[in-house]
Parts: structure tokens; sequence; C-alpha cells
């Protein structure tokens, strides 16, 4: 990138030059050398090295919001089971997606590393007994949450899914929409998608298959982690 030259140009003075700053050493002229105007031109230098930075953090925040980043991980291709007497959201939003393994995964089988998945995506979000488990093959690595009076609750909240069973209640639903056009969670999904949201979702007797999870804030209370012979 260009930049301006550290010398001054012709007609060019340096400002204030009484400062006593160790830029303004008189030359044998009487006045000013041109380290003041050094400074300033660093400082310029610097601060332009500093909006790339900016705007790579801007734009992860916008992606973020819009879910275009959403579960951009590998997934380890082991599903998860997650349940929970109730799930109160506001804010919903559901459309289809597909989850990558890592290249090589011995999870992988015949599906090429790729799992086709149900998005669904909470604003706020609140869950009763949270329990999730997953099968590491003779044991199981159970974790609960929410049992006491503080209920689980988070923000920004994503699963990824490939069943999900409960009684379902919406407020305000609207089914059928193209999954880049949703604006209830702040999260857009892929153009000619099939797709729903609404405004509130209440699940009682929730229970899903998951292989995936993001959050942008996740409280669990009472958290219990343990390996356990059965799974939620």
């Amino acid at each position: 990138m260009a930049s301006s030259p550290d010398v001054p140009s012709t007609g060019n003075t340096p400002e204030n030059s009484g400062s006593d700053t160790p830029y303004d050493t008189p030359n044998a002229a009487g006045s000013t050398a041109g380290g003041e105007r050094r400074g300033r031109v660093r400082a310029r230098r610097a601060a332009v090295m500093a909006v790339p930075a900016t705007l790579v953090a801007a734009g992860l925040a916008v992606l973020t919001a819009q879910g275009a980043l959403g579960v951009q991980f590998a997934i380890s291709g082991m599903p998860f089971t997650v349940t929970a007497t109730e799930l109160n959201g506001t804010g919903f939003e559901q459309f289809g997606g597909l989850d990558n393994m890592a290249e090589g995964s011995p999870n992988a089988g015949d599906t090429g590393g790729q799992v086709l998945v149900v998005t669904s995506a909470i604003k706020q979000a609140t869950l009763t007994k949270l329990c999730q488990s997953v099968d590491l093959g003779g044991t199981n690595l159970l974790i609960t949450a929410g049992s006491g009076a503080e209920k689980v609750s988070a923000t920004d909240l994503t699963t990824d899914s490939t069943e999900l069973s409960g009684d379902a209640a919406f407020k305000n639903i609207e089914i059928g929409n193209d999954a880049s056009t949703l604006t209830k969670a702040g999260v857009k999904g892929p153009i000619g998608v099939f797709s729903q949201q609404a405004d509130t979702v209440r699940i009682a007797h929730l229970r899903q298959t998951n292989y995936a999870t993001t959050a942008g804030v996740f409280k669990l209370p009472g958290l219990k982690l343990r390996f356990s012979d059965s799974g939620c």
C-alpha cells in the first residue's frame, strides 16, 4: 500500500514548532526538524494497518448474526441425545442443511462424511431438566443441568438434528418460507431451501438426536458430568 513520504514536501512546515517533544530538535537554520511530521505519518500508517483487522472482526460479527458461520466446524459424526422436560423459546427458525465430518473420519461409513440435518435456531431459550448423552461404546458420557429452581438458558442457540420429538406449540408460525429470508432468530439458511419460523416455541417432553449444537451464551446451573451405563 502506498503511503506519504516521510520528508515534508515543499511549503509544508511542522506545526507547533515551539513544542518540547523529542521530535522538535532545532536544526542549524533555527527551524524544527521533520520528526514531528514523521511521527504523524507513522501514526497514520498504524491506523491504516489497523483497518483490515477491524473489518475482519466486523465481518465475522455480521456472518455470525446471519448464521453464515453456523456449524462450520467438522463434526465428529457421533450423534448425541438431548432431552428436556420443557423447552421455551423466543424467535424460532428451522431449515435443512448438511454437516460435514473431518476428511478421513472413521465415522463416515458410506455417507461420504456428510449428514443431512434439520437446523433449529432459537434467539432466546430456556430448558428444564436438560440431559445430554453420547454413546462411547459400552459406556455413555452423561451431562445433566437445570434440575433445580434455575433453568438452563441459552442465547442464539442452534441445533443440527436428525430426529426431534415432543409436544410442540408455536405462536405466529410461518411455514414454507425460503430459508434465506428468515428473520425471527437472526439466522439465514441457504437460498431455495424450505423452512419455517415463529415468534415463540414451546416443546414439552423434548427429545433430539443431534450432531452439533452452538450457542452465543449457554448457562448450565447444577451441571453434572459423569459416565453412565445408560444415556438420556
